[in-house]
C-alpha cells in the first residue's frame, strides 16, 4: 500500500515551486494529517455489492491505495517535464522506494543542475502592424536578456501579446500564431531565444498579413423573450461601440453587464464580417430572459427555550418591472409562539406580523454622475420599507424602517462596496404590561438603565459605508482549503445631521436634556468595524484558517445608551463557540436573570481571534479543529454590568478562550455546520475552578454545541 510521497531537491527555487500537482497517484487521505480513517467505511464492508450497506460504505469510503509501478514512473516523468520547463534543462529525478511491512514510501529526487539562462532574445514578428504595436506594448513584455530560461514564462508571454492583438483590433488573432525557437547548444548554461510571430493563415489562405476590424452595427435579438428590455437599458450595458477598433475586454464587459441583470438568464454574441466593409464586423447579441415573475413560500419551525412556535412567509419578486430589469420584491411573514412560564401576565403567546418592500435598480441612480461612468460601475442602487409588527405578553412593539443604498462591485468581483446614504429606523411602543414595567422598568430597586432605554420609543437616522474585499471572489466557500483572504471594512454615524440642524434652530430639549424628532429622542453615535480572515492551504485535504475580528461603537450628544440593535453581542456559531449566543461578557460581567440577561449581556465593544484547523474527512464531510478567543465590552461604566468596561490594563485578563471540533457537510456551494466548543478560561468566574475549565472541566457547564450554514469566518 502506498503510504507516503515526498519530493525533494537540494535547489532552494524548487522547494518553492509548486510540483505537488504533478504526483498521479497519491495516498489515502488522513485525518488532520495524521490517521487515515477515511479507510475505515471502505473496510468495513464486503465485495457483495448487492447489498445497499456495501454500496453505501464503499461511496462514503476509500480503497486503499496499492502502489502502481507504471503510475510512479508516469510521475517520475511528469515532475522532470516540470522542472525541465523551469530552465533545468540537464535536470533529472531518482525514484527511491522504502518498504516497511507491507507499505511503500515513495521519494522523487530532484538533481535540477544548473538553470539556463536567455543570453540572447531575439523578436522576428512578420507582420509590420503588429510589429508596431508590440513594440509599443514592449515595456510589458515578460521576457528580457539574462532572465531564467522558464516555459511556464514564454507561454505566459504568448497570452499576453495575444490579448493585446484581441485589444487591438486583430480579431482572428491567437497565440498560435507565437512560436519560439531555442539554442542552447552554442555555449554551457546559456539559450538564444527567437520569438517569432507568424502571418495570418489559414487552410485557404497561405499567408498574409494580419488584418484589423472594427466593430460594425449591434442588434440585440430579444425574439424569444417573454418581457423585453428598453433600449437605454440595452445601450448602457452594451461595451461594443460601432466605429472602434475590435476589442475583446469590451466583448466581455458586455457579457458580464447582461449577467448582472436579473431579468437576464443568459446571452451569446456573434460575429459576422459586414458585407458592404470588409474591415467590420457585425455583432448580434441573442438574449435569454429570465422567468419575470415567481412567488416563493416558506414554513418554519422554532424552538426558543421549549416554547414551540411556527411562522410561515410568502414572497414575489418581479424582475423587469419597468423593462429595465428592476427588481421588485414584496414579502410578508405571520409568526405564532407558545410562550409558558411567565407569570402575571394576561396573554401567553407571541405574533408577529411583518411586510417588506423592496425596489432594486440596476444602475447607479445619482445625480450628476456621467453616463460613462455607470456604464463602467456594476453599481446597484435599491430602495426598502419594512414594517414589523410584535406583539409579545410583555409588550407591544412597533418598527418602521426604511433605507437608500448603493453597492457596487469591481470587475472581477473581489472588490465589493455598499453607502447606506439614508437608513431610517423608527421604534414605537404602543403597550406595555403594568406587570413587566413594575418588575423592570418602574420599580427604583430592580431599575436598569439599558433595559429601560431599549423599551422606549427610538429613531435612528443613519448613513454608512462597508467595503468588502475577498482575493478569490464572493463564492461562501471560495476561500475553503486555498490560499487566500477577505477583508471587511465598516463605518456608520447616526443623528449628526439631526443634532446640527436642532441646534442651529435651536430646538427644545425633552426633561433629560436631549432633542426630539416628532417627539421621539434620535440617537447618535459612531460605529467602526473591522474584519480579517485568512487561509494557508498545506495540501489537498488540509489548511489553516486564522480570523481577527474588532468593533467599536460610541454613543455621544444626544444618547448615553447605545441602542439594542447596534450593540455587540459574543458567543454563537461565529464567534467564541464555547458560549451561545448573548451568554458572554460584557468583561467579567456575569448574568443573574436569565429574563433579561440578553439585554445585559452586550457592550459597545467587541474583539474576536479565531484558530481553526481544517481538514477533508471522507466523502462530503470534512472536519475542524478549533481554538477561539474574545470578549464584548462597554466603553462607559453601568451600573448594571458590574466589571464590563473596558480598561487597557485589564482587557487581557478577560479575555475569553474556548476551543472544540467541528465537522461540516460540504455541497461546494453551501456548507452545513455543526460545532461543539468547550470553554478553556472564563472571565466570569474568580475561582480557580471556574476560571480555568481547561483544567476543571464540565460538560453541562462548560459544553456548547452549535448548528449553522456557511464557514464561521
Amino acid at each position: 500500500m502506498l503510504d507516503k510521497v515526498t519530493i525533494l531537491s537540494d535547489s532552494a527555487e524548487l522547494k518553492t515551486a509548486r510540483l505537488d500537482g504533478f504526483i498521479s497517484q497519491r495516498p489515502n487521505r488522513k485525518w488532520f494529517n495524521l490517521f487515515k480513517v477515511p479507510m475505515l467505511p471502505y473496510s468495513f464492508c464486503t465485495s457483495d455489492s448487492t447489498k445497499r450497506w456495501n454500496r453505501f460504505m464503499r461511496r462514503v469510503g476509500e480503497a486503499p491505495v496499492i502502489e502502481d509501478s507504471l503510475q510512479t514512473l508516469k510521475c517520475q516523468r511528469n515532475i522532470c517535464s516540470a522542472v525541465q520547463n523551469l530552465g533545468y534543462m540537464d535536470a533529472s529525478v531518482d525514484i527511491e522506494r522504502h518498504f516497511h511491512k507491507r507499505k511503500v514510501d515513495v521519494t522523487y529526487h530532484i538533481n535540477p543542475r544548473t538553470r539556463y539562462k536567455v543570453d540572447m532574445l531575439e523578436r522576428d514578428v512578420r507582420d509590420a502592424g503588429l510589429d508596431s504595436l508590440f513594440r509599443a506594448e514592449e515595456e510589458a513584455s515578460l521576457l528580457s536578456n539574462g532572465m531564467y530560461f522558464d516555459m511556464n514564462v514564454l507561454d505566459a508571454e504568448r497570452s499576453r501579446m495575444s490579448t493585446v492583438a484581441l485589444n487591438n483590433g486583430y480579431y482572428r488573432f491567437n497565440r498560435e500564431f507565437i512560436r519560439y525557437e531555442a539554442d542552447t547548444t552554442i555555449d554551457k548554461n546559456v539559450a538564444w531565444l527567437r520569438q517569432i510571430v507568424e502571418p495570418y493563415r489559414t487552410v485557404s489562405v497561405a499567408s498574409a498579413p494580419h488584418q484589423q476590424f472594427r466593430f460594425g452595427k449591434v442588434v440585440f435579438d430579444q425574439s424569444g423573450s417573454n418581457s423585453l428590455l428598453r433600449h437605454g437599458v440595452l445601450h448602457r450595458v452594451n461595451h461594443i461601440r460601432e466605429g472602434e477598433l475590435y476589442n475583446e475586454h469590451q466583448v466581455q464587459q458586455t457579457y458580464s453587464s447582461l449577467g448582472a441583470l436579473d431579468a437576464v438568464m443568459g446571452s451569446s454574441i456573434h460575429f459576422t464580417q459586414d458585407e458592404e466593409d470588409s474591415t467590420k464586423i457585425n455583432a448580434l447579441v441573442n438574449i435569454t430572459a429570465n422567468k419575470p415573475n415567481s412567488i416563493n413560500a416558506e414554513l418554519e419551525g422554532t424552538n426558543t427555550a421549549g416554547d414551540l412556535g411556527a411562522a410561515v412567509a410568502v414572497s414575489y419578486k418581479n424582475r423587469n418591472l419597468f423593462h429595465g430589469s428592476e427588481v421588485l420584491g414584496l414579502k410578508v411573514r405571520g409568526a405564532f409562539e407558545a410562550i409558558t412560564g411567565l407569570d402575571g401576565y394576561d396573554d401567553q403567546n407571541y405574533l408577529e406580523f411583518s411586510s417588506e418592500l423592496s425596489l432594486k435598480f440596476p444602475d447607479f441612480l445619482f445625480p450628476f454622475l456621467s453616463e460613462e461612468i455607470r456604464r463602467s460601475s456594476r453599481a446597484t442602487s435599491e430602495v426598502s420599507l419594512m414594517y414589523d409588527s410584535q406583539n409579545r405578553p410583555e409588550f407591544h412593539r412597533r418598527v418602521v424602517t426604511g433605507a437608500w443604498r448603493y453597492r457596487w462591485t469591481s470587475k472581477n468581483s473581489r472588490i465589493h462596496n455598499r453607502i447606506d446614504l439614508l437608513n431610517l429606523n423608527y421604534v414605537f411602543m404602543p403597550w406595555i404590561s403594568s406587570t413587566f414595567k413594575q418588575d423592570y422598568l418602574d420599580d427604583p430597586t430592580s431599575r436598569n438603565a439599558i433595559l429601560r432605554y431599549n423599551y422606549e420609543n427610538l429613531f435612528i437616522m443613519s448613513l454608512g459605508y462597508v467595503f468588502n474585499y475577498s482575493s478569490l471572489g464572493n463564492s461562501m466557500t471560495s476561500s475553503y482549503g486555498k490560499n487566500a483572504y477577505s477583508l471587511r471594512l465598516a463605518v456608520e454615524s447616526s443623528g449628526n445631521l439631526l443634532e446640527g440642524i436642532s441646534s442651529m434652530t435651536r430646538a427644545s430639549k425633552n426633561d433629560v436634556g436631549n432633542y426630539e424628532v416628532f417627539g421621539i429622542a434620535f440617537a447618535q453615535y459612531a460605529k467602526f468595524d473591522f474584519d480579517f480572515a485568512k487561509s494557508f492551504r498545506i495540501d489537498d485535504a488540509n489548511s489553516l484558517a486564522i480570523h481577527f475580528g474588532l468593533g467599536v461603537a460610541y454613543p455621544y450628544g444626544n444618547t448615553a445608551i447605545l441602542p439594542y440593535e447596534k450593540r455587540y453581542f459574543s458567543g454563537g456559531a461565529n464567534s467564541v463557540r464555547g458560549w451561545s449566543v448573548r451568554e458572554l461578557g460584557p468583561g467579567r460581567f456575569r448574568g443573574t436573570d436569565g429574563r433579561i440577561d440578553f439585554i445585559n449581556q452586550t457592550g459597545d465593544m467587541k474583539l474576536d481571534m479565531n484558530v481553526e484547523y481544517r481538514t477533508h474527512l471522507f466523502w462530503k464531510i470534512d472536519g475542524a479543529a478549533f481554538i477561539d478567543a474574545g470578549n464584548i465590552w462597554t466603553l462607559r461604566s453601568y451600573e448594571d454590568q458590574p466589571g464590563g468596561q473596558f480598561g487597557f490594563d485589564t482587557f487581557w485578563r478577560e479575555i475569553a478562550v474556548s476551543y472544540g471540533i467541528g465537522f461540516r457537510l460540504n455541497f461546494n456551494y453551501f456548507i452545513i455546520r455543526l460545532d461543539g466548543g468547550m470553554k478553556a478560561i472564563n472571565p466570569a468566574f474568580t475561582d480557580n475552578k471556574g476560571h480555568y475549565p481547561l483544567i476543571h472541566p464540565n460538560m453541562k457547564r462548560d459544553f456548547t454545541f452549535h448548528f449553522a450554514v456557511g464557514l464561521p469566518f
